[in-house]
């Protein structure tokens, strides 16, 4: 808040008194919190871990909607709840009509929270927990997005700032193309923001639609693919391993899907005459495709409007998200190959009932506690689409919205089918859909158990 009051301070807008009191409130409660506590005990163990996940997502989105709030920039109370828990979770929904008229300190602070949000919270903070006596590990397994977290050194703060080292340099490089390609030194420092966290949040409410320039969409199409790849393979692939990259199944998987998908919507728009330019057609299915994979949200076209098999196209792509280690939502590429895989040898099984045939990852035997977790979350997550669907249709929504609003949030997308397509938003949605669909974003942002879990009563007993 503080470095976003430096912004509105730099534009000479209204919304500095609200960021700078909104700083103090945090500085005071947060002080409070830490002065009254410090003598207490501060070994944290699983069950703590998901707890503090858990509630710090909630704690920062009620703090972070001060500025939108206190400035008058989103009136509503939970309008901006809405738009900060949507900023956090890097799932790009938006309830605002006029983007373009809020102020850059807003604006910023609307990137700033989506990149924040992107390689987690709790990632940050653990290289300051340490200081404070608290041992991470624990907050990583449920930060970290996908089954199984990589660790690419063997102290939890070192894996922290490593990562948010190459976060931090692909945001940087990002910048200075998209500067060089014509936007704004300060458009481009926050679409790097919501690209790098596969947010979406665009300071235009065209989005990337906006920039009529194939130069500066080739850029972000390149970015968001890298981020919905494992960070632990971008860490590899900068340290000269790239038969590490190379070799990786889920990256050749994430690949495939994006190539064949991309080139199969670019020759159905191009044959269906939507869009006559072949270099016009490949680009807007390579951007819808990689924006909806990577479950970034930015939109150069609104795919409600193409022929209706791209929109099944697309609406199964929801499903699909980014690598598992990456800032992208969704199921994730690892855990569809593992259950599509699972699903073959069970039937290999059936045929030769006293055979020993695994399950291989990367040439690894996957256990049966891993692909046990894996049907148990996509089960889980379906039947949350479903019931989810069916609050969202009670509140007046037809089928295509409802399952649309329903996958978006719950994958941390940002645009879904009918009324909430690319070129709408969320606006309409009544409050108590706010609130819920917010939850949802949670619910996706933290892949389910770290949430569901606390809510169970065998989590509390001792």
């Amino acid at each position: 808040m503080l470095l976003t009051s430096v912004v509105s301070l730099i534009y000479g807008e209204y919304d500095l008194p609200y960021f700078l009191v909104s700083a103090l409130i945090c500085i005071s409660i947060g002080g409070l919190f830490y002065l009254t506590n410090k003598n207490t005990d501060k070994s944290i163990g699983k069950r703590e871990g998901y707890i503090v996940v858990t509630l710090v997502w909630l704690v920062f989105s009620f703090f972070g909607l001060l500025p939108f709030w206190l400035s008058g920039a989103i009136p509503s109370f939970t309008d901006a709840f809405f738009e900060t828990m949507s900023g956090f979770t890097t799932t790009g929904s938006s309830i605002l009509n006029d983007i373009e008229a809020l102020p850059h300190g807003i604006l910023f602070w609307r990137s700033i929270i989506q990149w924040l949000g992107g390689m987690g919270i709790i990632v940050l903070s653990l290289a300051i927990l340490p200081i404070l006596g608290v041992g991470g590990m624990q907050l990583f397994v449920a930060e970290v997005p996908g089954p199984v977290p990589d660790k690419l050194h063997p102290r939890i703060a070192d894996t922290a700032k490593r990562l948010w080292v190459i976060y931090l340099s692909y945001t940087a490089v990002e910048t200075i193309l998209l500067w060089i390609g014509g936007m704004t030194l300060f458009d481009a420092v926050c679409h790097s923001f919501t690209t790098m966290a596969t947010g979406g949040y665009s300071t235009k409410q065209a989005s990337v639609a906006f920039y009529d320039s194939a130069f500066i969409q080739y850029v972000i199409i390149i970015f968001m693919f890298v981020a919905g790849v494992n960070f632990s393979l971008s860490y590899a692939a900068l340290h000269g391993k790239f038969k590490a990259v190379i070799k990786d199944e889920e990256f050749k998987y994430y690949t495939l899907i994006t190539v064949f998908v991309s080139v199969l919507v670019a020759v159905v728009l191009y044959f269906s005459g939507d869009v006559p330019h072949v270099e016009q057609a490949f680009r807007d299915a390579l951007f819808q495709v990689v924006s909806l994979i990577t479950t970034t949200g930015y939109a150069t076209a609104d795919y409600m409007i193409w022929v209706p098999t791209i929109s099944i196209i697309m609406f199964m792509l929801m499903f699909v998200g980014g690598s598992a280690g990456s800032t992208g939502g969704g199921i994730k590429v690892v855990r569809i190959v593992l259950l599509i895989k699972n699903a073959y040898y069970e039937l290999k099984r059936l045929v030769h009932p006293n055979a020993i045939i695994p399950v291989r990852y990367n040439s690894r035997a996957v256990s049966s506690p891993i692909l046990t977790n894996i049907l148990a979350f996509i089960v889980i997550y379906m039947a949350t689409v479903g019931v989810s669907m069916v609050i969202m249709s009670v509140m007046g929504f037809d089928l295509d919205s409802s399952i649309g609003a329903v996958a978006t949030c719950l994958g941390n997308i940002g645009p879904g089918l009918g009324e909430f397509g690319p070129a709408s938003n969320f606006a309409a949605v009544p409050d108590f859909g706010k609130w819920f669909l917010s939850f949802l974003m949670l619910l996706g942002r933290l892949e389910i158990f770290t949430v569901v879990l606390i809510l169970t009563p065998y989590f509390w007993k001792n």
